[in-house]
C-alpha cells in the first residue's frame, strides 16, 4: 500500500510539474503582435545572423565599416542595434541629422551605397520629415552623435515591391545600414 501511495505521489508531482512547463508555452504579447514564447527556427537563425553581423562591425566611426555578408533568412522586422552609444541628446523627429553610412543587400550581402564612398561627405536630412525610407524615419530616432547603429530594415520599411528604379535594391529587399551619426 506505501508503495502505491508513493507511487500515485510521485506521478501527481510529475504531472503538475509537465502541466506548469506547458503554461510557458503560451503566447507571448508585446508591441500588439502575438509571438511563440519559443523562436521558431527562423527566429533563431535571423538572431544568430544578426548578432553575427554586429559582432563583426568595428567601432571604428572615422572609417566606413564593413558589413558582412548575412547568413540565413532575413529578420521579419525592424532591427535596431547601438554598435556605439555616442553622447548628447537623442535624436528626435525634426532634428536635422548629418550621417554617414553603408548599405548592403541582404539576399547578395553586397553593398549598394555609401556615403564614405563620396569622398566621406555626410547625408543630411531631417528626421521624420519623409525625406528618407521609413526605416531610417523610425530606426535613427534616439540615435546621439557620434553614435554608430546596425538597422536591418525589412522591405515595407524600405523600397518594398518596386525596389529602386535603377535596380541597385531589388524588389522585395531587405536592407542592411550601418549608419554613424556625425552632426
Amino acid at each position: 500500500m506505501r508503495s502505491k501511495l508513493i507511487t500515485l505521489t510521485l506521478a501527481l508531482v510529475l504531472s503538475a510539474g509537465i502541466a506548469a512547463c506547458g503554461e510557458d508555452d503560451e503566447p507571448a504579447s508585446g508591441s500588439g503582435a502575438e509571438s511563440a514564447a519559443t523562436p521558431t527556427p527562423t527566429e533563431t537563425a535571423s538572431e544568430a545572423g544578426v548578432e553575427a553581423i554586429v559582432q563583426a562591425i568595428g567601432k571604428d566611426t572615422k572609417s566606413k565599416p564593413e558589413i558582412p555578408a548575412p547568413q540565413g533568412d532575413p529578420p521579419p522586422e525592424l532591427v535596431i542595434r547601438d554598435i556605439v552609444k555616442g553622447s548628447g541628446p537623442k535624436a528626435k523627429a525634426g532634428d536635422d541629422l548629418s550621417m554617414q553610412y553603408a548599405g548592403n543587400s541582404w539576399s547578395t550581402g553586397q553593398q549598394f551605397d555609401a556615403s564614405w564612398d563620396r569622398g566621406a561627405q555626410p547625408f543630411t536630412f531631417q528626421l521624420g520629415g519623409g525625406q528618407v525610407i521609413p526605416g531610417w524615419d523610425e530606426g535613427l530616432v534616439g540615435l546621439r552623435k557620434g553614435g554608430r547603429r546596425l538597422l536591418i530594415i525589412p522591405p515595407e520599411m524600405g523600397y518594398g515591391p518596386n525596389g529602386t528604379p535603377d535596380g541597385a535594391i531589388a524588389p522585395n529587399e531587405t536592407l542592411i545600414f550601418v549608419v554613424d551619426r556625425v552632426g
